[in-house]
Parts: C-alpha cells; sequence; structure tokens
C-alpha cells in the first residue's frame, strides 16, 4: 500500500473516530535506545544516591569542618570573574557537563525521538508541563507574599538519573512503554527547567559578554558540523579542538550574568544528529561524554550539594519553604502529570497503550517527584540567605525519598497468595 492509500485509509469514515494509542513504542530502534539510556541511567542514579549520601553524612560528622571549608574554598583567575568556591565550580562548571547532555538527548528528541511527531510528544509534553504548573502553584500557596515565593521552581524539576535509577529497582518489568514516557517528560522537564532558569533566574544580562559568546558558538557550530567524520573518528579531536571553544562560549556566558549552564545546552544544540557521510556525531558525543556526567561531574556536583548540616541555620520541616517545596515535589507532580493525561485521554480520541494500568501511571507521576539535580541547583539560585538554602535543599532531599515511598505504593507488585 502506498502513501496515498494509507492517507485514504486514514481519512476513511471507519476509521475517522477510532481512538489512538498513546505511551506506545514509536519503533524497535526507538526502543533499544531508550532501553540503552535507561540502563546508563540506573548505574548513572546509583552513583549520585552514593555521592548525595556521603555529603550529606560528611556535613554532620567529625569531618563537618573540613567538608565546609573545602566547599567554601576560592580558586580561579580573578581578572577574569572566575574566582569561585569549590561548590560554585561544581554548580556552574561541572553540571555544564550534565546540562550539555540534555541537550543532546534533547536534540536527538526532537529530531528523530518521541518528540519528533505530534501524537507522540502531546502526551508527555502536556503532562510535564502540568507536572511543572502544580508543583509551583502549591509552593506559591504556602509562601503567598513573602520572599520565599522567589523559590516557586525548586519543586518543578525532575532528576531523569535519580527517577530511572528508583524505576528500575522498583519495577523493573513496568511496561517498556511508561518507561519511555518517563523518560521523555524528564527529558521535556528538562527542557522546561533550563528556560525557567535562563528567564527567572538571571540578575541582570551583560549584553556585551553575550554578545561575544556567538563568536565561539558560530566557531563550534562550524567545526561539528564540517567535519563531524573526524571528530567521531579522533580520541583527542573533541577534547582538543571543540572543548577549549566551549569553555570560552562558558567563561563568556559566565560573565554575562545568565547561568552558565545554559551554555552546555547551546553547545549541544549545534552538535549535529546525522551530519555528513550519515555521521551521527550526537550519539557518538552522548556515549563518550556520558561516563564524564555520570561518574564525575554530577556526584561532585551533589557530594557538595547535599550537604546541609541538620542542626544549623535550616528552618525544616515547618518553614513554609520546606512545606511548599515536599508538598510540590510528593503531590504536585503526581496530581499534574497524571491529571493532565486523564485529561487528554477524556476529551480527545487518546487512550493508554494496554500494557499500562492507571496505578502505574500514578507511580510514575510520584516517581517525577524526585527531583535533586536541577532541583538543587534551583535552591542555590533562589535564595542567598543560608538558612533559607539549606530549608529548601534539606525539603528537597527528604520530600525525594517521600516521593519514592508514595511511587513504590503504585509501583511494586505485590506477590500473589496462594492457596
Amino acid at each position: 500500500m502506498n502513501d496515498e492509500s494509507l492517507r485514504h485509509a486514514e481519512d476513511a469514515p471507519s476509521n475517522r473516530g477510532r481512538r489512538r494509542r498513546i505511551l506506545t513504542l514509536v519503533n524497535k530502534r526507538e526502543a533499544a535506545r531508550v532501553n540503552r539510556l535507561l540502563r546508563t541511567e540506573l548505574i548513572g542514579g546509583v552513583i549520585i544516591m552514593a555521592a548525595a549520601l556521603v555529603g550529606f553524612v560528611a556535613a554532620n560528622s567529625p569531618v563537618a569542618d573540613w567538608y565546609f571549608s573545602l566547599r567554601d574554598a576560592e580558586f580561579g583567575p580573578e581578572s577574569l570573574h572566575l574566582r569561585l568556591s569549590v561548590g560554585h565550580w561544581a554548580s556552574d562548571g561541572l553540571l555544564a557537563i550534565f546540562f550539555f547532555m540534555v541537550g543532546l538527548e534533547l536534540k536527538r528528541e526532537f529530531v528523530e525521538g518521541a518528540l519528533s511527531r505530534f501524537s507522540t510528544a502531546i502526551v508527555p509534553v502536556a503532562a510535564a508541563f502540568g507536572g511543572v504548573a502544580v508543583p509551583a502553584l502549591i509552593y506559591v500557596a504556602f509562601n503567598a507574599g513573602a520572599d520565599s515565593v522567589h523559590g516557586w521552581a525548586i519543586p518543578t524539576a525532575t532528576d531523569i538519573a535519580f527517577a530511572v535509577a528508583v524505576l528500575g529497582l522498583l519495577a523493573p518489568r513496568v511496561p517498556a512503554a511508561l518507561r519511555m514516557f518517563l523518560l521523555t517528560l524528564a527529558v521535556v522537564d528538562d527542557l522546561i527547567a533550563i528556560a525557567i532558569i535562563a528567564i527567572f533566574y538571571t540578575d541582570g544580562v551583560q549584553f556585551a559578554a553575550l554578545a561575544l559568546s556567538a563568536i565561539p558558538l558560530a566557531v563550534y557550530a562550524f567545526v561539528a558540523h564540517r567535519f563531524p567524520g573526524w571528530l567521531a573518528r579522533s580520541g583527542f579531536g573533541p577534547w582538543l579542538v571543540l572543548l577549549p571553544i566551549g569553555a570560552v562560549a562558558w567563561a563568556l556566558f559566565h560573565a554575562s550574568g545568565i547561568h552558565a549552564t545554559i551554555a552546555g545546552v547551546l553547545l549541544a544544540f549545534l552538535v549535529p544528529v546525522a551530519g555528513k557521510d550519515g555521521v551521527a556525531l550526537a550519539e557518538v558525543f552522548e556515549r563518550r561524554f556520558r561516563p564524564l556526567s555520570t561518574g564525575i561531574a554530577v556526584p561532585i556536583f551533589a557530594f557538595f550539594a547535599a550537604g546541609v548540616a541538620i542542626g544549623g541555620e535550616s528552618r525544616f520541616p515547618f518553614d513554609p519553604i520546606a512545606l511548599g517545596v515536599m508538598f510540590g515535589l510528593v503531590l504536585g507532580k503526581p496530581i499534574g502529570i497524571t491529571l493532565t493525561t486523564w485529561l487528554i485521554t477524556k476529551f480527545t480520541r487518546a487512550e493508554l497503550d494496554s500494557a499500562v494500568r492507571w496505578p502505574q501511571l500514578i507511580g510514575v507521576g510520584a516517581l517525577a517527584g524526585v527531583g535533586f539535580t536541577v532541583a538543587l541547583l534551583v535552591a542555590d539560585l533562589s535564595f542567598t540567605h543560608p538558612g533559607d538554602g539549606d530549608t529548601a535543599r534539606l525539603s528537597v532531599m527528604v520530600g525525594s525519598l517521600v516521593a519514592v515511598a508514595v511511587s513504590a505504593c503504585f509501583l511494586v507488585r505485590r506477590p500473589r497468595s496462594r492457596r
């Protein structure tokens, strides 16, 4: 059957009222790619959990003074306004590598993944917006009229590595369509978080530095598109050529006032998905640099970001900041995601894949409340007072743990009783 016949068949009266399946896998190639990524994120999530646990224990142990002195130690060139603390280098510098990987995944999804087709993109995109809006509204309800309302974006982010790791531990046999839904949802969630950081958490823009950043970005794009084969085959080419160019772009973004991690996303968007001679450079870079992100960059950030002293200036758990963050993560995420998906199935011709059950969908929505990497970053950007920041960070960690417990109630299959 040719394309013209298919189009007439789809427009036939008998097919116009047929309901469209959502949360279903696109094709075998896409399913294989998603499964590889999920296995990688599972390993990365376990490493990040261990690093965060070590950081939290260090901040509440006899080595706490050494830990905080290390986090606050400064180094870097003062003339370039890059004399930053170790913790600052971890959040602005190393986390740019994480955002680079997020950008690569985003571009691949938009070019050839689930987000490239309206039928497969509408549900995770809508669910992601619902999962951002409801937690933000809950936080604002607790902090309305106070300066702390500036932290409304803290409970909106989903940590993809944590969420995938927990899903693999709690429900390893959950339908593949639902795993893909969580992955796509988290990718869109990251895109929204990137936009929020760029728009709402930028205190003044130095347009001269921002304009100058266009030069290394243009050079980076030229090299990536002109020599994809050499960059894919060369072991040192990306490190000797693209890394210095990217570092200049990052430094200019940092000087411009826009959070420097956004530079990582823009650099990733400049990498071709399918370049000359059929070289999938984005896939090559993702495979080559993901160990650097999941094994070094994000764990170091987690180690310093999770270091909250319980007996310090934190006002956890009854402060409005704490209540807004925890209720936003634990209740706002599943309500926003599940309600949005239900509305789509209620008022459109879409229906869930036959392998997906509503309790499982609620469990995945609760699992999206595991906000860690980006949530902790937004917490650092939201508050300057140490007590506010510690309260927010501790709330993110506790809220994420409670979200895991809630998701387990829906995802863990109870053994059938035998007579």
